[in-house]
């Protein structure tokens, strides 16, 4: 049996003797770095640790760039930010034990979201593996079954020559549709181990493709082609595999109305003539879905938040597309088509015929009418003045990183997005804290482009220490802290469920003056005055903070 080998590369004179003579000084942690960059990462996020020493002592013998921040859950964040904004892999370098546990939030995040972040963390040395109580510092029983549950792709090594091809192979997995965070641990004597393997060259960790299955899609084809009331929701996995201009085309060429997820914010034009925009806590919004008689789904499990509160009930065909097998048909009955969104909508752009629908438009006009009015008569007016300043101070392409607070809320259902995959928040998961530290990991991406985070007094609390971070690297973000004096959603939730609050008050600093301690320009505003202000704050070169003292109140949801 013979194998050809011409494809593959090769290495001239000069390589061939670079391969045999290694340079000397180098270690495990530089097998990290080398694979790395062999793969083409150029960014690293992190904190260091006694164990991940090695892979910190190799990272400036290297080219990688390195952002560190000061709390590992935050170096998450920011990494799973990165992954967003870029679609690339984002490596996350942790240390053992408490190091590697106090990332576990952000990979959480980072896995419901689909945010391909490679979290390598050292490993207590080899000898202590396997479940004996040896009594190193950081030791845990089985580190990976803490992180098992929440990561794609697990991987430990046990000698240097592992290291590469674990790389390589959490690499791929990453980037395999579905996107999501993966894990490599390393043991502190396999990093600082000195090592006379050849420098790693460039590798090869393509992932794989995800189609749909042709006789799905002309399944799904008849089903719109013929359809009366065709109606489509556009989730995450739109944004993510980057498809907004294919399920634009397929929209229009059959004429069918768009709902977009919080997840999926960007992914259709919000003033398109058939844009249903994101009113989904709307019950006009559900009625309207529920009647289509086929409801295409994209990148979405219509999880709690999509399905209202798992109050829609489709009484219509399903088609559901969706790069995760786990979520096909998970909560309602569908044509399950196990693909990427951007292959599927591809094919499905081929496959319909163009329908015609005279009044198509005018439907989504009388819902939206509807809706307006119907959170026009609960009097919010503060909350819409305080969400169109920021709308209008922020530039199109500035990407915005919302935290889990009132205003976030708002934007989920009202804010025009402009432009996809510009508008993110932590409502994959839901944890508190995520808002400063992804715009860190966005300004790291693209330091030319001025980056929005916006958080409460309470989740500003999770991450005020990466103002110094912040600081230190010079980003291009700012902070838009609304200090209402508390938790205030859960305020809003006790309040209604129980007639009191127990624990959503907060005692916090001075913010601005907190802010200008770490150098970090800030300044208190106004609803009246925060539009001029956060366009300033936003032009201006380097990090600073808006603190808006004021007390918002969220609008009814329908299902309760």
């Amino acid at each position: 049996m013979s194998h050809d080998h011409d494809d593959r590369p090769q290495l001239t004179a000069a390589q061939a003797a670079a391969v045999l003579n290694p340079p000397a000084g180098r270690n495990g942690g530089d097998l990290v770095v080398e694979s790395l960059q062999g793969l083409g990462a150029t960014t690293v996020f992190g904190l260091p640790g006694q164990h991940a020493l090695g892979m910190f002592d190799a990272l400036r013998r290297s080219s990688l760039r390195y952002v560190g921040l000061r709390v590992e859950n935050n170096a998450g964040f920011a990494a799973d930010a990165y992954g967003r904004i870029t679609g690339e892999v984002a490596p996350l370098l942790l240390s053992t034990g408490p190091g590697a546990l106090t990332s576990l939030a952000a990979l959480q995040e980072a896995a419901a979201a689909s945010a391909p972040v490679l979290a390598i963390s050292s490993q207590i040395p080899t000898a202590g593996l396997g479940g004996g109580r040896h009594g190193y510092l950081h030791e845990l029983r089985d580190q990976p079954a803490s992180v098992r549950d929440i990561v794609k792709s697990v991987h430990t090594v046990r000698a240097a020559s592992q290291i590469p091809s674990a790389i390589a192979a959490a690499w791929e997995s990453a980037l395999t549709a579905p996107h999501g965070p993966v894990w490599v641990e390393i043991p502190q004597d396999v990093l600082l181990a000195e090592t006379t393997l050849p420098v790693v060259s460039a590798m090869d960790a393509t992932p794989r493709e995800l189609y749909p299955r042709p006789e799905l899609t002309i399944a799904a084809a008849h089903l719109l082609s013929n359809a009366e009331r065709p109606v489509i929701i556009a989730g995450g996995g739109v944004v993510r595999s980057d498809a907004s201009g294919k399920l634009r085309a397929l929209a229009e060429k059959i004429e069918a109305p768009v709902v977009t997820t919080f997840g999926g914010k960007g992914a259709f034009p919000w003033e398109h003539p058939l844009s249903l925009r994101s009113w989904l806590e709307d019950r006009h919004t559900t009625d309207f879905l529920e009647d289509a008689d086929v409801l295409l789904v994209v990148g979405s499990g219509l999880g709690e938040l999509s399905s209202n509160y798992h109050t829609f009930r489709p009484r219509g065909r399903v088609i559901q597309i969706e790069a995760d097998a786990g979520k096909l048909e998970s909560n309602h009955p569908a044509l399950g088509i196990h693909s990427d969104a951007r292959e599927a909508l591809s094919d499905l752009l081929e496959a319909v015929e163009r329908r015609q629908d005279a009044g198509a438009a005018e439907r989504v006009g009388t819902v939206l009418e509807k809706v307006r009015a119907r959170i026009d008569a609960q009097e919010l007016t503060l909350e819409q003045q305080v969400l169109d300043a920021v709308r209008e101070a922020l530039p199109d392409g500035s990407p915005s990183f919302w935290d889990m607070t009132i205003l976030a809320y708002w934007a989920w259902s009202a804010f025009d997005a402009r432009r996809p995959n510009t508008m993110h928040s932590a409502q994959g998961a839901g944890g508190l804290g995520y808002g400063f530290p992804a715009a860190i990991g966005a300004a790291s991406a693209d330091p030319t482009t001025p980056v929005l985070a916006v958080s409460g007094d309470g989740g500003a609390m999770y991450s005020i220490a990466e103002l110094a971070t912040a600081r230190q690297y010079d980003l291009p973000l700012t902070w838009l802290i609304v200090d209402d004096g508390g938790y205030g959603i859960l305020r809003e939730y006790m309040t209604g469920a129980f007639g009191e609050t127990t624990g959503t008050e907060l005692s916090r600093p001075d913010f601005v003056a907190l802010a200008e301690s770490f150098g970090v320009p800030a300044l208190r505003t106004t609803p009246e005055s925060l539009a001029a202000d956060l366009g300033k704050a936003l032009a201006a070169p380097g990090p600073s903070v808006v603190v808006l003292p004021a007390l918002l109140r969220m609008f009814e949801p329908t299902h309760l």
